[in-house]
């Protein structure tokens, strides 16, 4: 079932849930609308699954100061934690981490490869 709301869903690559990563426009924490339902569907399987946790890692291009950077990407996760905690998912379940620029999943300097750095990644971890 490609809306089932459960552990399999996450390695079913039709369900909602196999995606992880979430993009940002530059500069920017507000989460975009076209995530919404992708944020909801995973704050969903956190509050049907109380021992379930996750890892909300947010990430920021090279453009800025490495502490700019840092705290735009912890803006980031805290944006994706807030709505996920009203969806129903609980504070202890969230663990989140602001890498700055320091992990960047493409190498380049290009508007193509910032837009694909700037992201926020789930990791669920303890099932």
């Amino acid at each position: 079932n490609t809306n089932d709301i459960s552990i399999a869903g996450l390695s079913d690559p039709n369900n909602l849930l196999s995606q992880r990563i979430i993009y940002f426009d530059y500069d920017k924490s507000a989460i975009r609308p076209e995530f919404m339902v992708l944020i909801n569907t995973h704050a969903k399987l956190l509050a049907k699954i109380p021992n379930l946790k996750m890892r909300l890692e947010g990430h920021a291009d090279e453009r800025g100061s490495r502490e700019y950077n840092v705290a735009l990407s912890e803006a980031r996760s805290q944006s994706v934690k807030r709505i996920m905690g009203v969806q129903g998912a609980q504070s202890g379940q969230m663990r989140t981490i602001g890498y700055g620029e320091e992990v960047p999943i493409v190498r380049g300097h290009t508007q193509e490869s910032w837009q694909q750095i700037r992201r926020f990644e789930i990791k669920y971890y303890y099932y």
